[in-house]
């Protein structure tokens, strides 16, 4: 356990000042995007926060479906997803600055906009009852991750199969939590910023964008990790293919959700839900539209279609990515119409806030990739998730060993 936390300490350690460069850069010029333009500067910070957010939350719910499920195949690169869960609580912290910025990014949240959908949401979107529900989503999210991977950290310890018991209840109840608040989030942060707007399939919407975006970030992570050694011996063929396997799924559950909402808002034609979509249809946006019709959708769906593809590193490598250019896009997408709609819809802004909020989220994953072991030392699928391949090497088969005989 000491020799894995070691490497991964040794690893990653040479990784940790990119973040903070980008963190102290991304800060300055975000202050000095704030003193220019607070509005834009509003607006820059929720579309880095979102994409980030798409992140922590992807890693929740990997982490809890592993536990649903009893999986096995994921069981190599759970860890990845558990840091990233646990990020919640640093974006419960850099929600604190998008919380000040509401009134500047809410059109709601000024009297002067009000109308007659305002005035029947009212009971909803208000100003107290906003910032009250954000406390609830982001104690749900940071109890749930906090105690999933201490209860996995336990188990390095241990190796007690209560530890599974235990996360396992958890997950079971969690799922449905992390299906409420995150549905009403995405509602609260970017759905309101057209508060006229219908649509209830929004919440699958960006569930389905923030799954796939974080598959690719785990595919990257866990291809890194087994280069650089840490999860060499660990990290096999099988279990990268299952995890293109998830994002090629993911690819066309995405697409299915946003075509799926297209289709039933142009088939009912209420000008109070077309409006959306026909203010995305013009200037800059239409191209949009189509970037994601054929760069989110088209493009990786092909690419994905071949099982061998999956392994293909010089293939898998740039297409994940591409799959965080997309995202940023899709984000963009639901963003910044309202802000820009004929001109070019991005500021250097934007690029500060996500240098900055990448920065601080990127240098908290790779400290807790160092302090923590790599992978889930003794979890009872560990055997299992090796028993297509050769022997497991002295150290993995060691653990797997002295797990068994506390048992």
């Amino acid at each position: 356990m000491n020799t894995e936390l070691g490497n991964a300490s040794a690893v990653v350690s040479r990784w940790t000042k990119v973040p903070a460069v980008l963190m102290v850069l991304g800060g300055v010029g975000a202050v000095a995007g704030f003193a220019m333009d607070p509005r834009q500067l509003g607006f820059s910070y929720l579309l880095a926060f979102m994409f980030f957010l798409s992140l922590c939350m992807g890693g929740m719910f990997l982490v809890m479906v592993h536990h649903l499920f009893d999986a096995d195949w994921s069981v190599p690169v759970r860890r990845i997803s558990e840091h990233l869960a646990c990020l919640s609580a640093v974006m419960a912290v850099l929600f604190v600055p998008l919380a000040l910025l509401a009134p500047q990014i809410y059109a709601w949240m000024d009297p002067a906009h009000a109308d007659h959908a305002l005035h029947a949401k009212a009971g909803y979107l208000n100003a107290p009852f906003f910032y009250a529900r954000a406390v609830i989503f982001f104690a749900v999210w940071i109890f749930l991750s906090w105690r999933l991977r201490y209860w996995s950290l336990k188990q390095d310890e241990s190796g007690a199969a209560a530890c599974t018991f235990k996360m396992r209840k958890l997950a079971a109840a969690g799922i449905f939590l992390f299906a409420i608040t995150l549905t009403l989030a995405a509602i609260d942060w970017m759905k309101s910023l057209q508060h006229q707007w219908f649509s209830t399939m929004y919440g699958v919407y960006y569930f389905s964008g923030s799954v796939w975006l974080t598959l690719g970030t785990v595919y990257l992570v866990a291809v890194w990790l087994k280069r650089a050694g840490p999860l060499r011996d660990l990290v096999q063929p099988r279990h990268l293919k299952d995890v293109g396997v998830v994002l090629f799924a993911f690819t066309v559950f995405y697409a299915y959700i946003h075509f799926a909402q297209y289709f039933i808002i142009w088939n009912a034609n209420m000008p109070e839900e077309t409006f959306w979509y026909v203010m995305r249809e013009r200037g800059y946006w239409w191209g949009s539209s189509m970037v994601l019709v054929f760069g989110h959708f088209l493009l990786p769906f092909l690419l994905l279609l071949r099982i061998d593809a999956k392994l293909k590193l010089p293939l898998m490598v740039p297409l994940c990515v591409w799959v965080w250019l997309m995202h940023f896009v899709d984000i963009s997408f639901n963003v910044l119409p309202p802000l820009h709609l004929e001109e070019f819809p991005w500021r250097w802004t934007d690029l500060a806030c996500f240098a900055f909020i990448g920065g601080v989220t990127g240098f908290v994953f790779l400290r807790s990739l160092a302090r923590h072991p790599v992978y889930p030392l003794k979890d009872p699928r560990l055997r299992e998730s090796l028993s297509d391949h050769e022997v497991p090497p002295p150290a993995i088969a060691e653990a797997v060993h002295s797990h068994e005989g506390e048992e």
